[in-house]
């Protein structure tokens, strides 16, 4: 999971004090030592010599070589002592509801847990991912807290023994704002990014949005030039710091920082970056969860049930009286009350209602065993694991099944609003986030979706709606296109045949985008007004002599401030 927003003054000293003296440590940085790759500027230097404030947390940085997960070492039986859950978390807004319903971080009788089913919470501060799964795997821990995209990295060594096996139960939040691709001022979106150079920390909820992003745009990992610092805060350092990086994925406050001033960011900010994408726009990419042992889960059922319902009834609390959980926080992580209740926001935490359209929902674009698969398929297609373990052996959504009814008052309350846009000015204004290139074959001189005609149809609908549901709060616009082999016989039959032929090419054109508009809209139930279509007719042809890829629709994602 990652840093966000809202506690960035504290937040701040704590990757100084701790992460900064991690590295010194692990022998990642020595004193006296020149980071790799940096050059130096004579701007910057000026600056440091004023002593004006740069616009990174991280004052140093090194770059380090590809690497795996490490291997899950010492795995054992887990241990229940005092009836007490060891539950640990990490420091992140979005963890308010188990906090609240704790009544604090310690065990104690007066947490929702304890009055109503019998046990008590030990919410243990483990910041580190990997030492988090390690004291998971040796029984030190009865629950693995990640971003879905770290459990699927972890879920392969965890699985090799039964034991171990992390059993989701639960979505804490959604990642909403605090990441972020940065990117210089030749890059326009996503697919210009191929043979680029990119920056960030490996394995990590940053290294997942950027595979993602790439892969949505059609472009293999092994098309760009990777480069990995020890952490997200260190990227941020290193694109700053050197000219040749052509972009960048952080964690906020850094990545706003990074960019030009006239975008929002800091001075010292790279002159004409500017933010690609952030999980404001990407608002249903990073999901937060917990995973049980498997044999805790199987010996403590009625505790994980208990565990469950007393977040959701967390969440009840930090929303009504949202200053005393900020205190709880705040005392639990050493920020202030202030910082504590930003950091609330900067996460959406997903209450009952909404858990059930992320684990029941079969078409949500954007639910459980899709995001999975997608993670689990962009670490593969890296080489950052092998087999990945399967989505039904991961998740067990019983639980929620058996608290049918007991939160009535938990809505679905994360659906972006859309209102119509005016299409001409969105194009003229905004730069898409990606652009995808989707084939869907149609009869001749038809605009209808004829699966007997083409029968990938809903393959690749449903490609596209999962695009659409990563990115839920941007806007989508669907261009059609069509077969141009036709277009140079209507010119020699001259300007009056060519213009009514043009005309009657654009609205077939359009009226095939449109359909597959309808097709999205009825199955995957999105707001209208978030998708939008435009005919394209001959005017934006792929291919000049291989006409069937001209037989298209393309998919392009726009901010959500387009207009």
């Amino acid at each position: 999971m990652e840093l966000k927003l809202g506690g960035k003054i504290a937040l701040l000293l704590v990757v100084l004090a701790l992460g900064l003296g991690a590295l010194y440590k692990f022998g990642l940085i020595k004193k006296g030592m020149l980071p790799m790759g940096a050059s130096i500027n004579k701007d910057t230097l000026d600056k440091i010599r004023k002593g004006e404030e740069t616009p990174t947390t991280a004052k140093n940085y090194s770059f380090v070589a590809k690497q795996s997960i490490t291997e899950v070492k010492g795995t054992s039986s887990y241990k229940f002592e005092n009836n007490t859950v060891v539950f640990p978390i990490n420091i992140w807004g979005g963890w308010a509801p188990i906090i609240a319903a704790n009544n604090g971080f310690g065990p104690n009788k007066d947490s929702v847990f304890f009055k109503n089913y019998g046990f008590l919470v030990d919410l243990k501060l483990i910041d580190d991912p990997v030492a988090a799964r390690d004291a998971f795997a040796s029984g030190q821990s009865h629950v693995l807290w990640g971003t879905l995209d770290m459990i699927a990295l972890f879920a392969p060594g965890l699985s090799r023994d039964s034991r171990t096996m992390p059993i989701v139960f639960q979505q804490i939040d959604w990642s909403n704002g605090g990441d972020g691709i940065a990117v210089r001022a030749h890059i326009n979106e996503a697919k210009d990014l191929r043979g680029r150079t990119i920056v960030l920390a490996q394995n990590s909820p940053s290294h997942y949005y950027i595979l993602s992003v790439l892969t949505d745009a059609g472009i293999q990992p092994s098309e760009v030039n990777f480069r990995f610092t020890a952490t997200a805060f260190e990227a941020a350092k290193a694109f700053v710091d050197n000219q040749d990086i052509d972009a960048c994925v952080s964690w906020a406050p850094d990545i706003y920082n990074i960019v030009d001033e006239k975008y929002g960011g800091k001075k010292g900010g790279v002159a004409g970056a500017r933010l690609l994408t952030t999980t404001r726009d990407a608002s249903e990419l990073i999901a937060d969860v917990w995973a049980a042992r498997a044999d805790f889960a199987r010996d403590h059922r009625e505790i994980i049930k208990g565990l469950v319902a007393g977040i959701f009834k967390g969440y009840d609390i930090a929303k009504a009286n949202p200053d005393k959980v900020a205190a709880l926080m705040a005392k639990g992580y050493g920020v202030s009350a202030e910082e504590a209740k930003g950091m609330m926001g900067d996460a959406h935490q997903t209450n009952f209602a909404e858990n059930k359209k992320f684990f029941l929902v079969k078409d949500n674009p954007a639910n459980f065993a899709r995001t999975w698969a997608a993670a689990s398929y962009v670490y593969k297609a890296y080489g950052a694991i092998g087999t990945p373990a399967h989505a039904e052996e991961i998740v067990d959504t019983s639980v929620l099944d058996e608290l049918e009814g007991q939160f009535p008052g938990h809505k679905d309350e994360y659906i972006p609003t859309f209102n119509k846009v005016n299409i001409s000015r969105m194009k003229l204004e905004s730069t898409p986030i990606l652009t995808k290139a989707v084939m869907i074959q149609f009869p001749p001189n038809r605009w209808d979706l004829d699966r007997s005609y083409d029968r990938t149809i809903d393959n690749t609908l449903e490609e596209v709606a999962k695009l659409a549901g990563k990115f839920a709060a941007a806007r989508v616009m669907i261009e059609g296109n069509v077969d141009t082999s036709r277009k140079i016989e209507f010119q020699r039959e001259g300007p009056r045949v060519f213009k009514e032929m043009s005309l009657a090419v654009q609205e077939l054109s359009e009226r095939r985008a449109e359909s597959v508009r309808q097709a999205i809209v009825v199955r995957y139930k999105f707001n209208p007004n978030k998708l939008t279509v435009i005919g394209n007719g001959w005017e934006n042809p792929a291919s000049l002599n291989d006409h069937a890829k001209n037989r298209r629709v393309e998919i392009k994602v726009y901010p959500p401030e387009a207009e």
